[in-house]
């Protein structure tokens, strides 16, 4: 089946697929990385691609949010969020800077190099337990900036369960996402 595939180049380390929600892909590789090893990679995940199409377009249409509920949404994510990395800094053993909400459509949350942390407002539709481990992942990224063993093992040490409440943010994000418009 035909699908469109964009290439993002940036300085990481690996590649990395998405399937948006048009069905078009996404790869993100390292700056160096040619043509033909993009297309090699797009190949040996063909099924896991096609799989996500097809979960794409069986989905059940959601219903988007105004700019009145996303107001909401923000407001008291702000608030929210503020409380939880107060919380759980301590447990990670970090400080941090500015708490920045936002409405995104493919990130969860982030945190700079700064200490400045960016979350997704949409966490709020989410169950407690998955905004938590958003909140501790970019908390752990104060002490690594990466996705190393070291880095899920911050992560573990504060939340033992952190593999389900993952779990859940991928198996239901694309419909919180969704509700964007």
């Amino acid at each position: 089946m035909a699908y469109t595939v964009e290439v993002i180049r940036s300085r990481r380390r690996s590649m990395a697929l998405q399937v948006r929600p048009d069905g078009s892909v996404l790869v993100r590789a390292p700056l160096r990385t040619g043509t033909p090893a993009i297309r090699a990679f797009v190949a040996r995940h063909g099924d896991w691609i096609e799989k996500q199409r097809l979960r794409i377009a069986s989905a059940p249409p959601v219903e988007k949010l105004s700019e009145e509920e996303l107001s909401l949404l923000r407001r008291s994510a702000s608030e929210r969020f503020g409380e939880r990395a107060a919380v759980f800094a301590p447990l990670v053993g970090v400080n941090y800077g500015r708490i920045t909400i936002r409405c995104q459509k493919s990130k969860w949350g982030s945190c700079s190099a700064a200490g400045n942390l960016n979350f997704n407002c949409l966490l709020m539709l989410a169950p407690p337990e998955v905004l938590d481990y958003v909140v501790v992942h970019e908390l752990c990224h104060r002490l690594e900036m990466n996705h190393s063993d070291t880095f899920w093992r911050n992560v573990e040490r504060v939340l033992p369960d952190w593999r389900e409440r993952r779990k859940w943010l991928r198996e239901h994000g694309d419909a919180l996402m969704a509700r964007v418009r």
